[in-house]
């Protein structure tokens, strides 16, 4: 596979996109929806865009960022369809069936084409539940490409351990500086899971959908709050049912179902405790609100204290129990 510098990359602008902005154009066959999302951490804000798409399943997205981004394109219901890297000058190109997940084709620069190429050449690994040997796949990729901005990509949006910080620190830092811009750091580096004791975020509500149908807006800032995040299917949840029902009554659990599918869900939620409200987040971690917890795995779980303040954010639910009985809920707990 080649490869390819930062700076190469900025120059190979197609002269047809402004050198201002990048442009995306699609072409998508089986599309459930009319309208894509998209999502991407822009030089000052997170951008989240629901475009329009045609009765031909066509759409056109423009913006602008000043140095590569990674992108994720969702449909209506937030399930995704593939991810992608601009930066100003890029004019990309998506084409496929929506109704293969994550398996568009993306042309338009040398970086994404390499990734699709990567992607090809591991088409078991990422079909494979167990992500394993994609994970070993891509750690031999990053040993082999310091110098390609290719490894910085496979670590940030396919790569799945993230237990071991030390580890990710170590293989992002192996990297040479070109090939690991900024912009493509700052939104992992910002989850709270990661930053340890800076910056940690403050959630003063969520809206959500409540188990028995409506919109509801629910407020973070009266009470102790522990969130439990999950997916079906999850063969632990009895056990994890256990452990919530057993907290002090004192404290609140917000138990949210963090995907796109509900179908199972109501069938699922049957047989927990009526002991707290059960609750819908159809964008799952990149919901708004929910996308500030940092959430890499699921079941995930955080928790807030009487102001709002996320005091833990992470997959460990022990931990998450110790900070909401730890006498002194005001420090995050890595």
């Amino acid at each position: 596979m080649k490869r390819i510098s930062f700076f190469l990359l900025v120059c190979l602008a197609l002269a047809s996109c402004s050198s201002d902005e990048f442009k995306i154009d699609g072409s998508l066959m089986d599309l459930d929806g009319k309208t894509v999302r998209v999502v991407f951490h822009g030089d000052s804000a997170l951008v989240d865009e629901d475009v329009e798409v045609d009765d031909k399943g066509h759409f056109t997205f423009k913006a602008s960022s000043s140095q590569p981004v990674l992108i994720n394109l969702m449909n209506w219901r937030g399930e995704p369809l593939v991810s992608l890297v601009a930066t100003n000058g890029d004019h990309l190109k998506v084409k496929g069936s929506a109704g293969k997940a994550m398996g568009l084709k993306v042309s338009g620069n040398r970086l994404n084409e390499d990734w699709q190429l990567f992607r090809d050449e591991h088409a078991a690994f990422y079909a494979d539940p167990n992500p394993s040997r994609l994970d070993a796949a891509i750690e031999k990729y990053v040993r082999e490409h310091p110098d390609d901005m290719l490894s910085t990509v496979l670590l940030l949006a396919d790569y799945s351990d993230y237990s071991d910080r030390g580890k990710m620190d170590k293989m992002l830092k192996s990297l040479k500086t070109e090939a690991r811009p900024k912009s493509l750091l700052q939104p992992f580096q910002d989850n709270p899971a990661w930053r340890g004791k800076d910056l940690v975020p403050r959630l003063m509500t969520l809206n959500l959908i409540k188990h028995d149908g409506g919109d509801v807006e629910i407020s973070l800032t009266k009470q102790k709050t522990l969130i439990s995040l999950w997916a079906n299917p999850q063969n632990s949840r009895n056990g994890l049912i256990g452990k919530l029902q057993a907290l002090d009554k004192s404290v609140r659990v917000i138990d949210i179902l963090a995907e796109s599918d509900s179908l199972q869900w109501h069938k699922t939620i049957s047989a927990d405790p009526e002991h707290w409200q059960h609750y819908w987040a159809p964008g799952g971690p990149l919901e708004p609100g929910i996308q500030l917890l940092g959430i890499t795995s699921l079941p995930w779980f955080a928790v807030t204290d009487s102001t709002g303040l996320v005091t833990y954010s992470g997959p460990d639910l022990p931990t998450a129990i110790t900070t909401l009985t730890s006498k002194e809920n005001k420090t995050p707990v890595k």
